[in-house]
């Protein structure tokens, strides 16, 4: 079966999301395409003054600490990551609506996210 992506080439977005999420422990065919789509234009709504590159690796590491849990997470970064990570997941737990619970919720809607990180959330806060 022919992709889109593979008669016309990857955009320059789609290839920095992947080299995100392979630095932050997940491998890019794990991540179905729309949902790399659905970060890139979070991304580009809630507009980050950093660079591309910088979005990315933020998105990509919340995203694969949702998919990893907070163990395998830490054992293929740090654990200081994995605890920046959880963090950030609290934060947007309290806040509802940020970038952050948006991809949070990304990852639960997508059927992306790991049990442990699951039960932590309640929809009512998001």
């Amino acid at each position: 079966m022919f992709r889109l992506f593979d008669m016309l080439g990857r955009s320059s977005a789609v290839r920095a999301l992947d080299d995100a999420l392979r630095a932050s422990g997940v491998h890019p065919l794990m991540v179905p395409e729309p949902v790399k789509l659905t970060v890139i234009q979070l991304n580009k709504k809630w507009g980050n003054d950093r660079g591309q590159d910088a979005a990315f690796a933020e998105a990509a590491a919340l995203l694969a600490y949702c998919m990893l849990g907070h163990a395998q997470f830490a054992e293929n970064n740090s654990a200081e990551e994995a605890e920046r990570a959880d963090t950030r997941i609290e934060i947007a737990l309290d806040d509802g609506d940020t970038l952050d619970a948006k991809l949070i919720l990304l990852a639960l809607h997508s059927g992306l996210i790991s049990p442990e990180i699951a039960d932590r959330i309640d929809l009512d806060d998001l």
